[in-house]
């Protein structure tokens, strides 16, 4: 997958009338915070941080370029205005690469189990687990392939395959999903 581009600037002005003037030309304020925490005010193309935004998951890289200079950043967080269907504010979280960060990540499912095709259901346990990575190892979602589930079997954080640059810090015997035989 290629990587997103979002081009920002960096602004001086600040305030509500300031963010009102720039809402105007087609652009929203921003704010880029690195590992240190320190902050630096941005202002992006509305419709560029729209297209990218709903294409993205909460652990997908972008280049954020300020100036245009390359950075490896997350779009953290958004102010968004269902009314009007715009987003107002953006948040993104500058990483340097060499840092591991911490994300929980909702459970995917594919494949219908084999029990339930035989009367059995599915029972859900753990929604999401909890992972840690470098950034560029970091997996945009977690599947579980459930299809060869049988009635009576489990599934386990310790079966899902996410390769050995990914740490899993939820507890590897926490279910994810078992299959319950049929009501009598």
């Amino acid at each position: 997958m290629e990587q997103l581009v979002i081009n920002a600037k960096v602004r001086k002005e600040t305030g509500r009338r300031a963010a009102k003037q720039l809402r105007a030309t087609g652009r929203i304020p921003a704010i880029a915070y690195n590992e240190k925490g320190e902050s630096t005010m941005l202002d992006i193309d509305a419709s560029e941080f729209s297209k990218v935004w709903r294409s993205i998951t909460r652990t997908t890289l972008i280049n954020l370029k300020i100036d245009g200079q390359d950075n490896q950043a997350y779009i953290q967080d958004t102010e968004y205005d269902i009314k009007t269907d715009k987003n107002l504010h953006a948040d993104f979280h500058i990483v340097s690469g060499t840092k591991p960060v911490v994300a929980t990540l909702k459970v995917r499912y594919s494949g219908t189990p084999a029990g339930v095709l035989k009367g059995g259901f599915m029972v859900k346990h753990v929604p999401d687990v909890k992972l840690k990575a470098l950034p560029q190892n970091m997996p945009q979602s977690v599947t579980a392939d459930v299809s060869k589930l049988e009635i009576g079997q489990k599934f386990a954080v310790s079966d899902l395959n996410l390769g050995d640059k990914v740490t899993v810090l939820t507890k590897a015997t926490s279910l994810i999903v078992s299959i319950a035989p049929p009501k009598k």
